[in-house]
């Protein structure tokens, strides 16, 4: 009975990567770019011809990639839009719509309701939710922007957080054109930063920053002197320890 089981999962296995395959090849001949069969790809999904699969990926439910695209490898796309141009490097992206010509990736988490215009770059480690980016916004890495709407050309440092949730209700945060967000800003909403702002790096925003202006919410810096020297002692001296003992075994010389 047992070898039974195994013959009759076998088998459904088998039926299911030839299936596979042969929606595959059908992709193949219609236009789209695929070298591996280690791809998944629903038969609701378009993809136009030119588009390129990399393997890794599992592309499903009402997806639509364009023309041009590079999708991959190791990358999931639900229920989104990819427009022409695009590349989606090892990212996952649910319900969203990215625009044409973005760099989207590695390791970015678009999550549902993000919308993205011309020529937008998301970053490593970068998660975005219920956004609306404008033409040719860059957030490199380390972000966070969720109900958010950003105008065009604006530049998020790393570490950048969009504080939207208050653990009752949900807030948006509403940033201009060509605002350059310092990194390690966190933007409290509801918050506004008009065009042509800046944050100041480290920099928690509670209130809104008028266009052209510097938005700075830090403590003023102040030094102990010699506070660190008691309680560095014994770090130092372990490591310059460790250090000669390096030192001395690199001198000497193997029997």
């Amino acid at each position: 009975m047992e070898q039974e089981r195994l013959a009759a999962a076998r088998a459904k296995l088998e039926a299911a990567e030839a299936a596979r395959t042969e929606a595959l090849v059908r992709r193949i001949a219609e236009g789209v770019k695929i070298e591996s069969r280690e791809v998944f790809i629903e038969d609701s999904v378009q993809i136009a011809p030119g588009a390129k699969i990399l393997p890794g990926c599992i592309l499903r439910g009402n997806t639509v990639i364009g023309a041009g695209c590079v999708i991959g490898p190791n990358t999931l796309i639900e229920d989104s839009r990819v427009d022409a141009g695009s590349c989606v490097n090892a990212s996952q992206v649910y319900s969203s719509h990215i625009g044409p010509n973005n760099k989207i990736g590695p390791y970015t988490h678009v999550r549902a309701g993000t919308v993205t215009d011309y020529g937008v770059h998301l970053g490593a480690y970068v998660e975005t939710k219920n956004s609306n980016f404008a033409q040719g916004n860059t957030v490199s890495h380390l972000t966070y922007i969720g109900d958010s709407d950003v105008g065009k050309y604006c530049n998020f440092g790393c570490g950048t957080v969009t504080c939207n949730y208050d653990g009752e209700g949900k807030f948006r945060t509403e940033i201009g054109d060509y605002c350059f967000i310092g990194c390690n800003t966190n933007l409290v909403a509801p918050v506004s930063v008009g065009d042509g702002a800046y944050t100041a790096a480290g920099s928690t925003i509670t209130e809104d920053v008028p266009a052209g202006a510097l938005g700075i919410g830090r403590a003023r810096q102040a030094n102990i002197d010699h506070w660190a020297e008691p309680k560095m002692a014994a770090y130092i001296a372990k490591k310059q320890k460790l250090e000669a003992e390096a030192a001395q075994t690199e001198a000497t010389p193997e029997k």
